[in-house]
């Protein structure tokens, strides 16, 4: 899962693109890049880290020009190396051109070994690059009709953003799958904004004109207003991922017309109603699990507290004591919080499940604060299926829903009980989050017909899938 922002026309461009890859530093931790574009001239600063690591004051003032694009990375193809940090950037006959890109395309091995049989030269293992060698063999003339050629060929989801010259390009997969928005700044400059999620805007005071459409290139030239074009592979059916706003997505982000946190909320309310329990308190999984154990709380009557207490600022750590600390990964990131846990029975609400291997020990910190029963409530169904669009989730082999039945599962974390929200509860649920005036997914004014991937729920992949995409093996490593 990876993030994208993009700056149009205007003075701080870099500085704006700063400020929105922080708010969408939730998708993805492991590098942060921003490309500036003045008259044409590129200038990048990409490194490993977080964000507020890898810019410095000095570091930014060096990026110059109007136009800026964004991204934060957590790996899902290539590996997670230095030469893999996005925006990429490559030189064309026509100039320099920079992209950064949310998703993952399932045909780019395939397209990878295609060009290399007809000469191409790679510098990264990111399957973004398979759309920078396509435009370059492109017979189009105009470089967006070489960037919608070389889309005609890619499979899977798509959310991007490029620029050369004087022109921003944002463009989204025909299903839909990764989100992608359109915001203004207002003032003189009247900049446009494009961005992972709307949580972006906000940070930088913009405001959101609209969700990119399924399909759409969006083309903007210096003060000009938007052109839209369609990349000619358009599907009459949208297939937006629910996962993100079940986790990956922030609760004060709207996505597709529909509020992350409103959505949770109704899968709450809906996993109450679905699977009740006799318990004293309803606690959440730090942060993830928040909203969603706020919907339990008021739909059941139980009291909400905040029994697990996580810590923001873990960072990395290479020292882990073997015997000494018991359960140490967790107790890192959670802490339990014994007067509210100790002699009550508490429902744990969180987002999924996906190995069991924290959830197991959650559960034994929370008996060990002293709880009488342990009631362990997901706000979406079991995870039985890999993401091959974009989320690293592991193979089917690893996901413990994909060999063991729910009763196993709860066996394996050692809870009193364990219940999913049904695949329909989730999808009523997000319905329910959308706001008045906002067209989503299905309605007539987004003119689509709704949808969303649950592929990681039940197998049905929008993109079919000849078969399951593996990653190459890396044979140059940089250390």
């Amino acid at each position: 899962m990876c993030g994208v922002v993009a700056i149009h026309n205007h003075s701080e461009a870099a500085n704006l693109a700063y400020l929105g890859l922080h708010a969408l530093q939730h998708r993805g931790q492991e590098s942060a890049g921003v490309v500036s574009n003045h008259e044409g001239t590129l200038r990048a600063v990409r490194k490993m880290g977080l964000v507020a690591d890898v810019f410095t004051v000095e570091r930014l003032q060096r990026l110059r020009g109007n136009t800026a694009i964004g991204h934060v990375r957590y790996t899902t193809s290539g590996g997670s190396l230095p030469k893999n940090i996005q925006p990429l950037t490559a030189e064309f006959r026509d100039g320099p051109v920079a992209i950064a890109h949310n998703g993952n395309l399932i045909n780019a091995l395939a397209l990878r070994d295609e060009l290399e049989d007809q000469g191409s030269i790679f510098s990264s293992n990111s399957d973004t690059e398979v759309i920078l060698q396509l435009m370059a063999r492109s017979r189009e003339r105009a470089f967006a009709d070489r960037l919608a050629d070389a889309l005609r060929r890619v499979q899977g989801a798509y959310s991007i953003v490029l620029t050369t010259g004087d022109t921003l390009i944002a463009a989204r997969d025909q299903d839909g799958i990764r989100p992608l928005l359109l915001g203004r700044v207002d003032g003189d400059d009247g900049a446009w904004v494009v961005a992972s999620e709307t949580c972006a805007f906000d940070l930088i005071g913009a405001t959101v004109v609209r969700d990119i459409e399924p399909g759409e290139l969006l083309i903007i030239e210096g003060a000009a207003e938007p052109r839209s074009v369609g990349i000619g592979v358009g599907s009459d059916s949208q297939h937006a991922c629910v996962f993100e706003h079940v986790y990956f997505a922030r609760p004060d982000s709207v996505l597709d017309g529909t509020s992350v946190y409103e959505a949770r909320i109704a899968m709450g309310r809906q996993l109450a109603s679905e699977w009740p329990v006799e318990a004293d308190i309803v606690i959440p999984v730090p942060d993830s699990g928040v909203v969603a154990a706020m919907g339990y709380a008021r739909a059941s009557g139980l009291a909400f507290e905040m029994g697990l207490i996580r810590n923001h600022y873990v960072g990395r750590t290479f020292i882990e004591p073997k015997e000494s600390i018991r359960h140490f990964g967790v107790k890192l990131k959670l802490n339990a919080v014994p007067h509210l846990l100790k002699g009550k029975r508490v429902v744990v609400v969180d987002d999924s499940i996906v190995r069991g291997t924290t959830s197991r020990k959650i559960v034994r910190m929370i008996r060990d604060a002293g709880a009488l029963e342990v009631h362990v409530r997901i706000s979406s169904p079991p995870v039985d299926y890999p993401c091959y669009y974009g989320i690293d989730t592991p193979t089917r082999g690893e996901l413990i829903a994909s060999n063991h039945n729910i009763e196993e599962i709860r066996a394996h974390l050692r809870a009193d009980s364990l219940q999913y929200l049904s695949a329909e509860g989730l999808l009523a649920a997000v319905k329910r989050g959308a706001i008045v005036g906002k067209p989503t997914p299905g309605s007539a004014e987004s003119g689509t017909n709704c949808g969303y991937c649950t592929a990681c729920f039940t197998g049905s992949y929008p993109v079919p899938l000849s078969e399951a995409p593996v990653r190459r093996q890396l044979r140059l490593i940089e250390l």
